[in-house]
């Protein structure tokens, strides 16, 4: 009898060895596939605002896009109030002739021009013109100025000076003073025409 219990008691430890294992192995399983659904979780919300940043991000590219147009666009149309032309105290003789004449551009928009043609005139004391001569001032920065020294005269009270041309390719502009505009062009300077759209072509 007590070797039957002796048996039974080694057999029931057994099962309950048996049974304690395969609990921390089921333990070890659900750990693991809840670490792994943690793992998955973290993931999906890192997806979620890498793509939701990437969206925020486009949408300011193009809000800077629209603002980078409407920028030029209003350049375009007040240059005058923005690029300016100005000459320096230059020296005229007792019998005339004009001599250290500097002539300076100024561009205060926020692109740079490439170029501006100038028409320099000098004018006896009656006013009629002496002599004319055109120079061009090249890479006029943002916000700034460049100065060119005119050639001197041997006759002339004083100066004339008046634009001819100005292009900036980074402001989309070419303004000339023999341009015709058109009539109802909101935006005549452009080098390169907004592109209307598609159902106002077919009106």
């Amino acid at each position: 009898m007590i070797a039957v219990l002796s048996v039974l008691v080694v057999a029931f430890g057994i099962k309950s060895c048996a049974d304690q294992q395969r609990a921390r192995k089921l333990l070890r399983v659900n750990a693991g596939l809840i670490r792994e659904n943690q793992e998955l979780k973290d993931r999906l919300t890192l997806s979620n605002r890498t793509t939701q940043q990437i969206a925020d991000r486009k949408d300011m590219q193009l809000q800077m896009q629209a603002t980078f147009v409407d920028r030029r666009e209003y350049f375009r149309r007040n240059w005058k109030q923005y690029i300016t032309l100005h000459t320096g105290d230059y020296k005229t003789g007792f019998l005339g002739g004009i001599r250290n004449l500097e002539i300076t551009l100024r561009n205060q928009t926020e692109y740079p021009l490439d170029n501006a043609v100038v028409i320099v005139e000098y004018l006896r004391g009656n006013g009629a013109v002496f002599k004319s001569e055109p120079y061009t001032i090249h890479n006029i920065p943002e916000k700034g100025s460049r100065t060119i020294q005119a050639s001197n005269s041997r006759k002339g009270t004083k100066v004339n000076i008046r634009l001819v041309s100005v292009t900036s390719q980074p402001m989309n502009f070419c303004w000339s003073a023999d341009k015709r505009v058109a009539p109802g062009d909101e935006d005549p300077w452009a080098c390169v025409p907004r592109a209307k759209p598609a159902d106002s072509l077919h009106r």
